[in-house]
């Protein structure tokens, strides 16, 4: 009996850490969004060093037409009232932006001096930072930081879990409804220009699928060509 239990701990110690497979033990970060008004209305998002990462969302109760996005765009109508699937899959954002998180992160102390600015500001939602490595770890929690950086963070990583919820929905459309096809992806240029979704390349594979697909609208294609060619910046 003592073999066997040997045995599991030592195949617990392999185990890679969670996320996308080949990431390796070592630092990560994590934010964990919930605002029961949006859909989805929480989610979790994990990343490493190299830009890999996971992410999790549930849709919650909100109805699709009365709230959208992943914390961004709430009030924009969802293209036929299909909202997106709840999501639990390995991403990858580029490696830049995967070191300005935890560049952020080691210049604020790993958020051990808290983040929340406690003013009366409206709800953006809460978000849960947190950041474990071999350099000690810690986290806070906030709807609205003073500090420019964190909320200039905060808001990046809600754009980055937007796209990610937008590739989803535009998954559930092209199954169930092209012609919605049309007006989310019209949805998703604008969003893209002003920055409510950021890292258009963790959508890359949907994308491509819309650009190639001869049963879509021509100017879906067009317009899913256009933020690959964004997503490569």
């Amino acid at each position: 009996m003592r073999g066997v239990w040997l045995a599991l701990a030592w195949a617990a110690m392999a185990m890679p850490a969670r996320g996308e497979a080949g990431a390796a033990a070592g630092p990560v970060f994590e934010v964990d969004y919930s605002n029961p008004g949006l859909s989805p209305s929480h989610w979790v998002l994990t990343l490493y060093p190299d830009g890999s990462g996971h992410f999790w969302s549930e849709r919650g109760s909100v109805a699709g037409d009365a709230a959208r996005g992943a914390g961004q765009g709430a009030g924009q109508d969802v293209a036929q009232g299909i909202e997106a699937p709840n999501v639990d899959r390995d991403i990858r954002v580029s490696a830049e932006f995967a070191g300005r998180v935890f560049e952020t992160t080691r210049q604020h102390q790993l958020f051990n001096s808290g983040c929340e600015s406690h003013l009366k500001v409206a709800f953006q939602g809460w978000k849960k930072l947190s950041y474990s490595g071999p350099d000690g770890a810690g986290g806070c929690a906030f709807n609205y930081s003073k500090d420019k950086e964190i909320q200039a963070l905060g808001d990046s990583l809600v754009a980055v879990a937007s796209a990610i919820v937008e590739g989803a929905r535009l998954e559930t459309l092209l199954q169930h409804d092209r012609l919605g096809l049309d007006k989310e992806t019209e949805y998703l240029m604008e969003a893209a220009g002003d920055g409510r979704v950021q890292q258009i390349g963790t959508i890359r594979g949907i994308l491509e699928r819309l650009a190639e697909d001869p049963e879509v609208m021509e100017r879906v294609r067009k317009r899913a060509r256009v933020l690959l060619a964004q997503g490569k910046g």
